[in-house]
């Protein structure tokens, strides 16, 4: 039987039950316990799966550890098997071509704010994925329950981000991976009078800016569309971050928690981003599929560019690409109007032209 490593079968089955939209706890399990094993020698590992002393471990539980064992034995453990026989999603052949041709995520999040992984994992998942770059946008001061960032936080975010490019680019070098660039980035709070909520120095240091509406999303079409307007026109912002705020699957949708779409006037808005070069973001996140087909359709008459992104809290949420595709594509949005189809440097000269 061929060899195989149990530490990455437990990341893959964790990767997959994210995309899939699993319970965090289930996720959880299998990456406390990948990390679990990788602090010990290969010999131990399969000494303790021969031994059936691997629950003996912390973090490591009987159904893990059934994986593990199955693992060392050169088998595919059971519980991947099932995943990959039920995983993926089929497009047609529109979106397909669109999923294609994009070369990274203009929208991601790590847990220096209310993501769930590291920085690292985060942008090695997306080269497993084949991402070219991924732009890390965690939150701004002002979402204080997502644990956003601070100027000084953000700028320690930035050393941090620096010297994993630089790790990224001398193993590039040396073939073990493709070239990837991690950009640095943030889904900046759209306040109530439209500003954005982080220093503007500091925007002006980042490749990419999302900005977003988190609060006061009852607010009347008129104060809500006079937020919007505002924010696009400011040089610092990008895109337009899941423009309605809706919820329409999942946990926090059901019953009285459902959310509804924000009121704006649409031409107002996307004329502006239209106007101003900026683009609206297709959120590909199963719960929010942002926004509505009939708005993005209109955003399309108006000659919106739109940036295609999962919104990624946990490593296998990137693999959420096709969700936006398919949504894109039965809207008529070819590639040539999705910013993330472009080459990193021309993403970067899109968005300096703003400043």
């Amino acid at each position: 039987m061929a060899d195989r490593d149990p530490i990455e079968d437990l990341r893959r089955i964790a990767f997959l039950l994210e995309r899939a939209h699993e319970a965090t706890y289930r996720v959880k399990a299998f990456r406390t316990a990948a990390a679990a094993l990788a602090a010990l020698p290969a010999d131990e590992i399969a000494a303790r799966a021969d031994a059936g002393t691997l629950t003996e471990l912390p973090g490591v539980g009987e159904v893990t550890a059934r994986c593990v064992a199955e693992s060392v034995a050169g088998e595919e453990p059971v519980y991947l098997r099932r995943l990959l026989e039920t995983a993926g999603t089929d497009l047609d052949e529109a979106a397909t071509a669109l999923r294609s041709a994009l070369r990274g995520d203009c929208h991601s999040h790590s847990d220096w704010s209310d993501g769930g992984s590291p920085i690292e994992e985060m942008a090695l998942a997306a080269v497993e994925l084949g991402h070219e770059y991924l732009v890390l946008t965690d939150h701004s001061p002002s979402l204080k329950v997502a644990r956003g960032l601070s100027a000084d936080r953000l700028r320690e975010q930035l050393d941090i981000v620096e010297a994993l490019n630089s790790k990224l680019t001398d193993l590039a070098a040396q073939g073990a991976m493709k070239p990837f660039r991690l950009l640095t980035g943030i889904e900046v709070d759209i306040l109530l009078d439209g500003s954005l909520d982080q220093d503007d120095d500091l925007l002006a240091r980042l490749d990419i800016v999302v900005g977003s509406v988190h609060s006061k999303l009852r607010d009347p079409s008129d104060a809500m569309t006079k937020r919007m307007v505002t924010a696009l026109a400011n040089p610092h912002l990008d895109i337009l971050g899941h423009c309605t705020g809706r919820l329409v699957t999942g946990r926090k949708a059901t019953g009285q928690n459902k959310r509804p779409e924000s009121t704006f006037d649409a031409d107002a808005v996307f004329g502006t981003a239209a106007e101003y070069d900026k683009a609206i973001e297709i959120n590909s996140r199963p719960e929010r599929l942002d926004p509505p087909k009939r708005l993005l359709r209109r955003a399309y008459e108006l000659g919106c560019r739109f940036s295609i992104d999962t919104d990624a809290h946990a490593p296998g949420q990137l693999d959420w690409l096709p969700y936006g595709c398919a949504r894109a594509a039965a809207c008529g949005v070819g590639a040539e109007r999705i910013v993330n189809t472009m080459p990193a440097q021309a993403l970067l000269e899109w968005a300096a032209s703003h400043g």
